[in-house]
């Protein structure tokens, strides 16, 4: 589960569109979320990113972490599992 992305740092302006689009740069996109807030429906700044293979979430890492997407330079590493 290499494949997926944690992407910190989003602008309020990003759309999990954009979010799309930017990342089928480096490969298939398989899903991209942003997190919202449950009560306001605004971003909380935050997102993940399915890539289609391991090999296309580096190249995603290594296209866009700590390069700026809206505006905003946004952090991508690979998302690690939920804690409880």
């Amino acid at each position: 589960m290499d494949n997926k992305l944690f992407v910190g740092g989003i602008a309020w302006a990003t759309t999990q569109e954009s979010l799309t689009e930017a990342f089928g740069q480096a490969g298939t996109v398989e899903e991209a979320v942003i997190i919202t807030d449950r009560a306001s429906g605004r971003s909380k700044g935050f997102g993940f990113v399915t890539m289609a293979s391991e090999e296309e979430a580096q190249a995603a890492i290594e296209m866009w972490d700590g390069k700026e997407l809206d505006g905003r330079e946004i952090k991508v590493n690979v998302a690690r599992p939920r804690e409880e």
